[in-house]
């Protein structure tokens, strides 16, 4: 099998040597060239046709955002971003996820990290994970399709007063997430938890940007919030996000709890927790790499039979596999592509 062709591009020297020391170790992965800033990248991009780009955030002459702009009208490549957690890093890389990158890098210590070492096996998995994902600028007009078990419509019922939308997303999280949050209208009658995969500090700046965009109210969630109507609530980074009831209002608690299955924030935690309380629950799983919410919903569906869930389709998961996996155990009520998931949410 041929290697995964990488360019790198940052304005670090250090940089660009220690990733391409880190990727080069592995034999599944071939760095074949590196450019100092977006214009070079861009020129080099055309040149050398590399299977994934790792792109610098802050660099000089154009920044990663432009090239990245440029990079996906004019040669959409699968993209990981490489940050540093600052307010100005953190803000500038969610907004590269909603662009098109698929996954992204954290620096441990700032721009130019000594010890980006310690985080060498993440780089190498995201790469080969990008490697995998289908990245496009076209907005996807599939059929929707359906399991046998029917479709929801807006005469499901529902049968407990308690409700709430459960989403749970990966890899492509951020676009998926703001394709389907920006589409609903202001007045939708559910609560929304999310969990998106993704490390402390960058989830704030993920709930701010799809809150500017959005009708509804997106925030990042915080332990003992009482669920509101026409909210979304998104766990932060590094903590387990599970739902109690409490005098009749449903309650966030947060957990930093051991990682299950190396996730944490996990999204079988939350389907689990929600498999315990009697409400009706919408949940949806999209976009990501293995399989986190499978195991969570075969409890979910085991002890509350008032559940329906939606899985993205393959055709617009930029990695299908969470959905996938909840497909393959026929866990999924309807299959549908991302941007007809806003529509079916607002069908009840």
């Amino acid at each position: 099998m041929e290697p995964i062709k990488v360019l790198i591009i940052d304005d670090s020297a250090f940089m660009r040597k220690m990733l391409s020391d880190i990727l080069n170790r592995d034999r599944r992965i071939q760095v074949i060239g590196t450019a100092r800033n977006g214009e070079d990248g861009l020129q080099k991009a055309a040149n050398l046709d590399p299977d994934v780009i790792t792109l610098d955030v802050e660099m000089p002459k154009m920044d990663g955002l432009t090239a990245l702009e440029n990079l996906m009208k004019i040669k959409p490549i699968p993209v990981v971003m490489v940050s540093s957690v600052t307010s100005e890093g953190t803000d500038s890389t969610i907004k590269a996820m909603t662009l098109g990158a698929v996954d992204f890098i954290s620096k441990p210590s700032g721009s130019i990290s000594l010890d980006i070492h310690k985080v060498g096996h993440s780089i190498v998995r995201k790469v080969l994970t990008a490697s995998k994902a289908k990245v496009t600028m076209k907005s996807h007009k599939v059929q929707k399709q359906v399991s046998d078990r029917g479709t929801l419509t807006a005469a499901k019922a529902f049968n407990h007063p308690n409700k709430i939308v459960a989403i749970g997303t990966s890899t492509g999280g951020p676009r998926a997430l703001q394709t389907v949050l920006t589409s609903l209208p202001e007045g939708v009658n559910w609560p929304i938890v999310i969990v998106q995969h993704m490390p402390k500090g960058f989830t704030k700046s993920l709930a701010k940007r799809l809150h500017f965009l959005s009708k509804i109210i997106v925030k990042e969630a915080e332990d003992g919030e009482v669920l509101q109507k026409g909210t979304a609530y998104i766990a932060p980074g590094d903590e387990h996000l599970g739902i109690e009831q409490r005098n009749g209002d449903l309650v966030i608690h947060l957990k930093q709890s051991e990682p299950i299955q190396g996730h944490r924030p996990s999204v079988n935690y939350l389907f689990q927790s929600l498999s315990q309380l009697k409400i009706s629950t919408l949940a949806i799983v999209m976009t990501g790499m293995g399989a986190d919410g499978t195991e969570g919903l075969i409890q979910l569906k085991k002890r509350n039979t008032d559940t329906y869930v939606i899985a993205e389709s393959e055709e617009t998961s930029i990695v299908f596999g969470m959905p996938k996996a909840v497909i393959k155990s026929k866990l999924a009520d309807e299959v549908i592509p991302v941007d007809k998931i806003s529509e079916r949410i607002g069908d009840l």
